[in-house]
């Protein structure tokens, strides 16, 4: 018998309702025997999550501010919970140490204790033994996890047990103060865990049916990507495709263990599949390309000299001027006398004739010039190695919308083509290449 991991964010497990969804979601399949929650997030759009709740009396707390109405709120939410799932389950032992604890354990114990709380209401629910992350995370006293020592906890730890929830999102430095993640955390948690067991895939089960091909803000109704892979996952998010934080990524990919994007919702929906490159390979969904995505806040470096490419060095000593300003070079587009170098704004801000003065003084170009409001496209896919024309389609479909390229940059995998482009073009620019690739297809 194989082994899942199954995260649920905190949208799956917002009221009793939620985590029995979620709960039918587990009782259906035999390979779900370890589960990581969240937190109570939010019940409707008005609604607080349960972690800023404890974020807010954490604040009153450190100050010495009564905060026992607001504690309350808290203790009402997880017992409404409670009662909605039909246990006779008591928190008291435990809100009361957490209230006693609250003003002096530090900011990442009153936050972690949102999961804390759900991860002992859901192994009730579940009759799953409760093992708390706080004994199987590990962190340095500096807040860093400690990888290798966590997955070795987990293991000896789990080895015995046949089901068990392992709240997300916290776990314990080696002086055993609560440390929780900067971000994704529940998912990270997650991974971890699958990378402990060896599991056959991590279920993250959230309120989407999967990764889409771009963003619903900007493209209406996006489809989903039914098979991605990490390479191109990392290259998506690159660009912002807010999936999966790194973290979270990391551990799983380099045991081979996928990814199923799934929704609490819709458990029907097969949701995203998130693989390693080799196991990609017969796909019989796979499109030319797999995702498209945009970030603005770029600008462009121009430089143009006569007889540039003769001129050993010249190359280097540029990057050497950014390597000195401490700011990181995205790309580097260039010709026989011009090179580009196409940087984050916000680094350059403030520092532009310092930068410029630079440059002039290293490598005396003919002319050197700033241009800001630079936007970066980037158009991922496996199936542009098989497919010709793709960057043909790609310029064209911005030229039928009159979209001016400033800049082009393929990696030499054929897995992305980088287009940049002004910045009040990105949305259309986006919109154009899905209905070129996509829409057109369906």
């Amino acid at each position: 018998m194989g082994v899942k991991v199954v995260k649920f964010g905190g949208s799956s497990l917002a009221d009793a309702g939620q985590i029995k969804k979620a709960a039918a979601i587990i009782k259906s399949d035999a390979d779900r025997r370890f589960v990581v929650p969240s937190a109570p997030g939010k019940r409707f759009s008005e609604d607080i999550k349960v972690t800023d709740m404890l974020y807010a009396c954490y604040e009153k707390a450190s100050l010495g501010e009564d905060f026992t109405p607001d504690f309350e709120n808290i203790k009402r939410r997880y017992y409404e919970i409670i009662e909605g799932l039909g246990l006779t389950l008591s928190l008291e032992e435990q809100f009361a140490q957490i209230k006693a604890n609250l003003a002096h354990a530090g900011r990442e114990y009153a936050a972690s204790r949102g999961e804390y709380l759900n991860g002992i209401v859901i192994a009730a629910y579940l009759d799953f033994t409760f093992i708390d992350a706080a004994d199987v995370i590990v962190f340095s006293d500096e807040g860093v996890m400690l990888r290798h020592e966590t997955v070795a906890k987990l293991r000896e730890r789990l080895k015995d047990v046949e089901h068990a929830v392992i709240p997300g999102f916290y776990g314990r430095s080696l002086s055993g103060v609560v440390r929780t993640f900067s971000r994704g955390g529940s998912d990270v948690t997650g991974s971890l865990v699958a990378r402990a067991l060896h599991a056959q895939v991590y279920e993250n089960w959230t309120d989407v049916s999967g990764v889409l091909v771009a963003d619903p803000r900007v493209v209406d109704d996006p489809v989903v990507i039914p098979v991605i892979t990490y390479k191109e996952l990392r290259e998506l998010s690159y660009m912002g495709f807010s999936v999966l934080h790194e973290d979270a990524i990391f551990p799983v990919r380099t045991a081979g263990i996928p990814i199923n994007i799934r929704n609490t919702n819709s458990p029907e929906d097969a949701g995203t599949l998130i693989v390693a490159d080799d196991d990609a390979t017969e796909d019989p969904s796979l499109r030319t390309i797999t995702g498209i995505a945009g970030k603005k806040g770029f600008a462009a470096v121009n430089m143009e000299k006569a007889m540039m490419n003769s001129e050993v060095g010249f190359v280097r000593d540029v990057l050497n001027v950014f390597a000195d300003m401490g700011i990181l070079v995205e790309h580097m587009p260039s010709g026989i006398d011009t090179l580009s170098i196409i940087a984050d704004a916000a680094a350059l801000e403030g520092r532009e004739e310092q930068l410029l003065a630079a440059l002039r003084k290293a490598v005396n170009p003919d002319h050197v010039e700033i241009e800001p409001d630079i936007a970066l496209l980037a158009v991922v896919g496996r199936g542009m190695r098989r497919t010709r024309g793709t960057a043909a389609r790609i310029f064209a479909s911005l030229a039928h919308a009159r979209i001016n390229v400033k800049m082009i940059d393929q990696g030499s995998s054929e897995l992305n083509v980088i287009v940049g482009v002004n910045e009040h073009d990105l949305h259309q620019a986006i919109r154009c290449i899905y209905d070129a690739f996509i829409a057109s297809t369906l």
